[in-house]
């Protein structure tokens, strides 16, 4: 299994991360229509590929998550995607969940689905390059919710999820997010989101996963983005830090956090304070979609033939990440 270990250390290393291009069809469709901009597959290519050959991607993203549409792709270089990530010096890593459906017994929470012929498919994204794999559970957290049946069978899921993916020789990323959806506390988002790791690797302990071979993909503590409460981003720190300490096992070798509805500049701001706290073993880094991706979406939409000046804007979001993975971003740095 010390091949996982170097898979995630490959992706993870010098405040390396994530750069999360795994949006569905569907939600590329949104995001494009958003910005004005037609979602033919050729687009999503032309948009996906301007990002995975930017300079800074050799020195800031370790792994690329890719949808199932994109893997199978081919770049206009005449090569396939998972090579010309390779060629950047990152892993290719692929989407395996089916989406979340509603729960059998708690109509009003999510299971997430996709273990029906897993096995095959990770067989298939193996032999076309990927490395690594991604599973996401979802959680709102209410009065009531997340429910017991909730936090227990997404937990169940994502074990069996990365037994099969080890199985396979890929790391996979284990993504319990508790949403910031809601008016609740950051007290009550710091004591769900507790619950919910622990017991997520209760369940891979207990399936005999390699925690040495996997990544924890989770979201940092935040009060709801309804809630009146407002609380500093020290205190997100903080709070994250606590809650990670107390709930992941120390033979985890990374954390790459989500970014979960913050903006660009929050999704930062609170990776390096987080990293300025980082006393212990676990390299904190960053597992974005939306916040190294947005900047760079609504340059390209005003003339999606402007490569050069798209790729400026995500080399520069990449770059603050990766210093904000470190410990070492600040203001000054952001707006020279």
């Amino acid at each position: 299994m010390s091949e996982l270990k170097n898979i995630v250390n490959k992706i993870l290393e010098n405040g390396k991360g994530i750069l999360a291009a795994d949006e569905s069809t569907g939600t590329m469709t949104k995001r494009f229509d958003g910005v004005g901009v037609p979602s033919t597959p050729e687009n999503r290519l032309l948009f996906r590929e301007t990002l995975f050959c930017s300079s800074e991607m050799k020195n800031c993203i370790g792994g690329v998550i890719l949808y199932d549409e994109t893997i199978k792709q081919t770049s206009s270089k005449k090569n396939k995607i998972p090579e010309l990530i390779e060629g950047m010096g990152s892993c290719a890593g692929i989407k395996v969940d089916t989406g979340a459906k509603s729960l059998a017994g708690s109509p009003n929470e999510k299971i997430t689905e996709g273990l029906d012929g897993l096995r095959d498919r990770l067989k298939e994204y193996f032999k076309l390059g990927a490395k690594f794999t991604k599973w996401r559970g979802v959680y709102n957290i209410s009065k009531d919710f997340p429910s017991k049946l909730s936090i227990h069978s997404n937990a169940h899921a994502l074990a069996r999820y990365s037994a099969l993916v080890q199985e396979c020789n890929m790391v996979p990323i284990v993504e319990p997010e508790v949403l910031m959806d809601g008016d609740h506390s950051a007290k009550e988002c710091f004591n769900k989101t507790s619950e919910v790791i622990k017991k997520c690797f209760e369940e891979l302990i207990l399936h005999k996963v390699d925690l040495k071979g996997v990544i924890l993909k989770p979201n940092m503590i935040l009060a709801g983005n309804k809630s009146k409460e407002k609380i500093s981003n020290e205190e997100v720190a903080k709070l994250t830090m606590d809650c990670l300490k107390s709930s992941v096992p120390s033979e985890v070798p990374g954390i790459a956090f989500l970014s979960g509805g913050q903006s660009e500049l929050e999704a930062t701001e609170n990776l390096n304070l987080i990293n300025k706290l980082n006393k212990t073993g676990f390299i904190m880094s960053y597992s974005y979609g939306r916040a190294l991706q947005q900047g760079a979406l609504k340059f390209w939409s005003k003339n999606i033939k402007d490569i050069e000046g798209t790729q400026k804007v995500f080399n520069h979001r990449a770059k603050m990440n990766t210093l904000a993975a470190q410990g070492k971003w600040s203001k000054e740095i952001e707006s020279r």
